[in-house]
Parts: structure tokens; sequence; C-alpha cells
């Protein structure tokens, strides 16, 4: 159990890291506005999504649903504890990038709305209502 323990964590920790590196490339598709390129990365970063799944259904099924800190606590491996650390900062990094990604990309879409809205204002009809005021 330990040793496909260990492989199939160093396969998450592969995994992770291209996701944070695939994150990294769509905040700089975000900073420079290039729009065909952020949609394309899309579906690598599904793809290793995928790919991050299927490995911890692994570990899912070696553990048993067991938490992992019990186990690494249980097997006393030092290797595989600085394992499970350096997973748990990726997972952390993978979360503020993909925050800050997502920030960014609704402020663009809020800047890119008012625009919009300021070149072609929206105009809606007047009509009168049975009192005979303006209605909207």
């Amino acid at each position: 159990m330990k040793i496909e323990l260990k492989d199939i964590i160093n396969e998450e920790s592969i995994c992770l890291k291209d996701l944070l590196n695939l994150l990294e490339k769509q905040h700089e598709y975000i900073l420079k506005d290039e729009v065909f390129k952020l949609e394309a990365i899309v579906e690598h970063i599904e793809n290793c999504n995928k790919t991050i799944a299927k490995a911890e259904v692994k570990r899912r099924a070696v553990t048993k649903g067991r938490a992992m800190s019990e186990i690494i606590k249980e097997l006393n491996d030092e290797e595989l504890e600085d394992s499970y650390r350096d997973i748990k900062g990726f997972v952390e990094s993978l979360v503020l990038q993909k925050d800050f990604n997502e920030s960014l990309l609704k402020q663009k879409i809020g800047y890119t709305t008012k625009m919009l809205n300021i070149i072609n204002p929206k105009r809606q009809n007047t009509t009168y209502n049975s009192l005979g005021r303006v209605g909207k």
C-alpha cells in the first residue's frame, strides 16, 4: 500500500504542477487580452482536471476513504509526508491563482459591458400607461 500510495501521490503532484502552469499561462493571456489563446487553453485545463480526478479516485480506492493525515501518521514515512505536504501547497496555490484569474475576468467583462453601454445605450420604447404617464 505504501509504494502504491507514493506513486499515486507523485502522479497527483505532477498533474497539479501542470495545472498550476496552465493557470499561470491563462493569467498571462488574460492580461494580454489574447482571447483565442484563452479559449484554447480551456481544453488543456479540463484534460488536466480529468487526470487529477482519476488519480484522486485511485488514491481513495487505495486508502478506502480514510483520511490521508491518519494514514500518513500510521505509515510513519517522511517521504510520503513531504509529498502530501507539497500537494496541499499546490492545491492552495491553485485556488489562489484560479480566484485571481476569475476576478480579472470579471473585471474585464464589467469594463467591456460598461463600454458597450456607453457606445450603444439601451433605448427603451416610451409608452403611455392608462393614466397618461410615460411608462417604461
